[in-house]
């Protein structure tokens, strides 16, 4: 009992981690001003239509949750970070969506068997840190023909080599917890999902991101927005030689990855992995 306690605490305080980790910064504003886009993808790929029962895991602030209810589906957006909520309220009401928003852990979530038509995450469960919970629940909460999609960042494309690049700044991972970008292997997610899905549909697609005008904008956005970036320069905050050196490191990649070296402005292509299949019967 006391090792079951004791394992149950550890992954309280790890969970305690992620909310903080997505609750600083401003990730709402980065996914509508750099990525508005995913969502919309996600959902015309899974064909949510009316009348369709979708929940949508890691939903943030309802990049696809919001396209998934103005498709005419019954929506709940659920995250285990409810502070990203208030910006995706004002973004549903100015939109005319309506969506019901709920916490949630993508590994212990809070719906019953086969209670949806359509699970689907855009670049959210994929920082649950225990990839076969996660999977296992996705599975669990659709019903048996139900539709299960995922678009998540490829290891090889640029936010998995972003992730990459900081994991020297950032403290080792808890016992067990595995890298984010590994959701964006076709054989991971095959391996995980196994012979509870059918119709498998995977496809890399890429994303053009053109906001930046130069290298060290796209690090400054990024050090001042998204939680994960945050967080590790936050781990060497007392060390400004390592947060100089990862200054560089960002600024080569966003340098090495960009289409219009020599031009005006900077343009990235991320990539990513569009997911469906479909639960067995």
């Amino acid at each position: 009992m006391t090792t079951q306690n004791s394992a149950a605490d550890v992954d309280r305080a790890l969970k305690a981690k992620h909310r903080a980790m997505w609750a600083q910064g401003d990730y709402p504003s980065l996914a509508a001003e750099v990525i508005p886009e995913l969502g919309a993808v996600l959902v015309e790929a899974c064909g949510v239509g009316p009348g369709h029962r979708v929940l949508d895991v890691g939903a943030g602030a309802g990049n696809a949750a919001i396209p998934a209810a103005l498709a005419g589906a019954d929506v709940v957006a659920s995250d285990l970070t409810p502070e990203l909520f208030e910006a995706g309220r004002l973004a549903a009401e100015k939109q005319g969506a309506r969506l019901t928003w709920q916490e949630a852990d993508a590994e212990a979530l809070p719906f019953g068997d086969a209670e949806f038509d359509t699970v689907l995450s855009c670049v959210g469960v994929m920082f649950a840190p225990h990839h076969e919970r996660a999977a296992g629940e996705l599975v669990r909460v659709c019903r048996p023909g139900g539709t299960l999609g995922l678009l998540s960042w490829t290891p090889q494309g640029f936010i998995g080599r972003m992730f990459a690049a900081m994991k020297p700044y950032a403290p080792p991972p808890p016992p067990g917890a595995q890298p984010p970008p590994l959701w964006g292997d076709e054989d991971h997610v095959r391996a995980l999902l196994g012979d509870r899905v059918t119709d498998v549909r995977a496809e890399r697609r890429t994303v053009r991101v053109d906001r930046f005008p130069t290298p060290e904008a796209f690090r400054d956005y990024f050090k001042e927005r998204y939680g994960p970036t945050i967080s590790v320069y936050k781990n060497i905050a007392g060390e400004p030689d390592r947060a100089a050196a990862l200054d560089r490191d960002l600024v080569a990649l966003a340098r090495d990855g960009d289409l219009a070296a020599g031009r005006d402005g900077t343009v990235l292509e991320w990539e990513y992995l569009l997911f469906t299949a479909r639960r067995q019967d």
